[in-house]
């Protein structure tokens, strides 16, 4: 761990820079190697940079703000929608039900990235 020689105090990790790395579901250290493995899963280390990964915890965070997301938008434009264009109610539950899927499974493993680099540069959990 890097820290300052004099006030022996750890260096700053750039956040932006490694929320944006996690968001692309790079390393936030390097930004070369991949932190997921399949889906979600995350991989025990980075190929390029070595980082420990195995000891980040997203937990239910990714979920939780995927769920606030997908929920916030589709509220809005399903009342945009409906006022509009006053669909049949099938074709808005059927309309909704697949854009909010799909934008769930975009968003969950973009959110976990930026997650486990948001606990890369505060350090948290030994990272």
């Amino acid at each position: 761990m890097a820290t300052d020689m004099v006030n022996n105090i750890p260096e700053e990790r750039p956040l932006g820079q490694a929320l944006r790395r996690g968001w692309r579901r790079r390393c936030p250290c390097c930004g070369e190697g991949k932190v997921l493995q399949g889906y979600l899963k995350l991989k025990p280390e980075c190929e390029v940079c070595g980082l420990d990964l195995g000891k980040a915890r997203a937990d239910d965070g990714p979920a939780y703000l995927t769920i606030l997301v997908v929920g916030h938008v589709m509220v809005v434009a399903m009342l945009e929608v409906f006022i509009r264009f006053r669909p049949e109610p099938l074709e808005m539950a059927i309309g909704f039900t697949i854009g909010a899927v799909a934008l769930s499974l975009y968003l969950l493993p973009r959110f976990k990235g930026a997650f486990v680099a948001l606990q890369w540069a505060k350090r948290m959990h030994g990272l």
